[in-house]
C-alpha cells in the first residue's frame, strides 16, 4: 500500500548545523503520528520541510501521487511556483505553536478569509462553512471576537477551525499545545481527538504523552536529526527500546 504522506531521504541545513539527516517518513490515510523529541531534534523543521515552509536541501515529499514543491512535465522535474506551491500547502493544512491568526480579524474572518482568498468561495457560502466549523470546534458564540478577546486555548481552536475548513487530506501541528497555560491545554487535544475519531490524517509534534498514547496510532522519537525509534504508540511508549528514547521519557512522565 502506498503511502498517503511520504517523505524520502529527507536532508535539511541551516548553515553548517546540520537539522535533518535524511529522515523517511510514511504516513496511511486516517492514521496519527506523533512525533516526540527532545528540543533541537528537528521535529518541527521535519514538519516544515513536509509542506515546504523549509524546502529540504535534498530528498522528496508526495502526498497522493503529488510531489510537493516540484512539478513534472514530459519526464521533467521544474520547482513550483509560488502560485502552484500555494495550491499544493492548501492539501495539508498546518497547526502552529503561536497561533498565526491576524489579530485585527473576528474568529470567523479567520477562518472565512482562505477560503474566499485562496479557495475562492463566495462571501456568503465561506461565512457558511466558517460558522459551521466553530460550531464544530465549540466556538460559535465567539465567533465575533478578535483574537485579544480569545484564552490562548480559543485562539489555537480557531486556528484548528482554519484548517478543517479548507478541507485538508492531512494536517500537521507544530505543538499545538506549548503554549497554552495548562489548564487550557485539553480543551483543544479534545478537538484533535475528535479529529482523530473522525478519520483526519494527522502528524503532530507534541510532548502531550498522554495524547500521544491515546490518540496516536504510532509514535516516532527523533534525536541529533534522525528518526530513532518508531512504532505503536503504546509500545513505544511503554517499552522503548532505543536509550535515547527511554531517557527521554523518564524525564517527560
Amino acid at each position: 500500500m502506498t503511502a498517503m504522506l511520504q517523505a524520502s531521504r529527507i536532508w535539511k541545513s541551516f548553515g553548517d548545523h546540520v537539522v535533518l539527516k535524511g529522515v523517511d517518513l510514511a504516513v496511511e490515510r486516517g492514521e496519527v503520528v506523533a512525533v516526540l523529541g527532545p528540543s533541537g531534534s528537528g521535529k518541527s523543521t521535519l514538519l516544515r520541510c513536509l509542506n515546504f515552509l523549509e524546502t529540504p536541501d535534498s530528498g522528496s515529499v508526495t502526498l497522493g501521487d503529488e510531489r510537493i514543491g516540484v512539478l513534472e512535465k514530459q519526464g521533467t522535474l521544474y520547482e513550483s511556483t509560488p502560485v502552484q506551491l500555494a495550491a499544493q500547502r492548501a492539501r495539508m493544512g498546518m497547526v502552529f505553536q503561536r497561533f498565526n491568526l491576524f489579530g485585527h480579524m473576528s474568529a470567523l474572518d479567520n477562518v472565512t478569509a482562505p477560503l474566499r482568498i485562496v479557495r475562492g468561495m463566495s462571501p456568503s457560502d465561506a461565512r457558511q462553512r466558517g460558522e459551521a466549523i466553530l460550531t464544530r470546534v465549540g466556538l460559535a458564540e465567539h465567533a465575533q471576537k478578535r483574537p485579544p478577546q480569545l484564552s490562548g486555548g480559543q485562539q489555537q481552536r480557531v486556528a484548528i477551525a482554519r484548517a478543517i475548513a479548507m478541507e485538508p487530506e492531512a494536517i500537521l501541528f507544530d505543538e499545538p499545545t506549548s503554549a497554552l497555560d495548562p489548564e487550557l491545554v485539553h480543551e483543544v487535544l479534545d478537538v484533535m481527538a475528535d479529529l482523530a475519531r473522525e478519520g483526519m490524517t494527522m502528524v503532530v509534534v507534541t510532548h502531550e504523552i498522554g495524547f500521544a498514547r491515546h490518540v496516536a496510532s504510532r509514535v516516532l522519537f527523533m534525536d541529533d536529526g534522525a528518526i530513532v525509534e518508531e512504532g505503536d504508540a503504546r509500545a513505544v511508549l511503554d517499552s522503548p527500546a532505543n536509550p535515547r528514547t527511554q531517557a527521554f521519557l523518564a524525564k517527560v512522565r
